[in-house]
């Protein structure tokens, strides 16, 4: 899974970013991307598309990867996913995450002359539109072919499980902690019985499923 990586590094970059979101497709709660940036692929825990590991394998990895690695984390609530829509949401969280990364590297990495050009991102997915200076490459499937981009995954995917079950304790009648705002049929009869809560996205089916009757 180190394919991108090495081609990239073969091409005279230093520092190869994998990028990963995770909530895009959730009635509630925020959309979170992961930047992670590896000093070493050594990992002792498996390392592969968060969506095919159980939740105590994300968890494992995801403190391995935190010591492997460099690692930024960029959080776009429901607001500005209403107000700009998903798609941009998402990229603002990539953009947000790779920004906090770079600010955790070394000092005098970050100030050589020639250090934007030393930095590529490796993004999940086949868009993504950015003002960063850095160059970039979208990988489709790139969670299941590419390790930084898997690393990132699992960092987004756990840190938004974790932000969905401190909601559940706030609004607990909606069952966050299960089913993390995705649009289950548990999570669809609670928005039509209890209504909106302050983190359902409005510009998604949220609105006409609180209009629809309870069956």
């Amino acid at each position: 899974m180190l394919n991108f990586e090495d081609e990239a590094k073969g091409n005279g970059y230093v520092f190869v970013v994998g990028v990963d979101e995770a909530g895009r497709g959730p009635l509630a709660g925020p959309v979170i991307s992961a930047a992670v940036f590896l000093k070493s692929s050594q990992f002792e825990h498996s390392i592969k598309d968060s969506k095919k590991m159980t939740e105590r394998q994300r968890e494992q990895a995801f403190l391995e990867i935190f010591e492997k690695g460099v690692v930024g984390i960029g959080v776009m609530n429901e607001s500005v996913i209403d107000s700009c829509n998903i798609l941009q949401a998402t990229f603002l969280a990539m953009a947000s995450a790779v920004r906090q990364l770079i600010s955790r590297l070394p000092q005098e990495s970050v100030c050589l002359n020639n250090f934007d050009k030393q930095v590529f991102l490796l993004i999940d997915g086949p868009h993504f539109k950015t003002d960063l200076p850095y160059g970039h490459r979208t990988i489709i499937d790139g969670d299941d072919k590419c390790l930084s981009i898997a690393c990132a995954s699992i960092v987004a995917k756990v840190y938004r499980d974790r932000v969905l079950r401190s909601y559940d304790r706030i609004y607990p009648q909606y069952g966050f902690k299960s089913h993390k705002g995705y649009p289950t049929e548990a999570h669809r009869k609670a928005i039509m019985k209890n209504g909106l809560s302050p983190i359902h996205r409005r510009s998604f089916q949220c609105k006409d499923l609180h209009e629809a009757p309870l069956e």
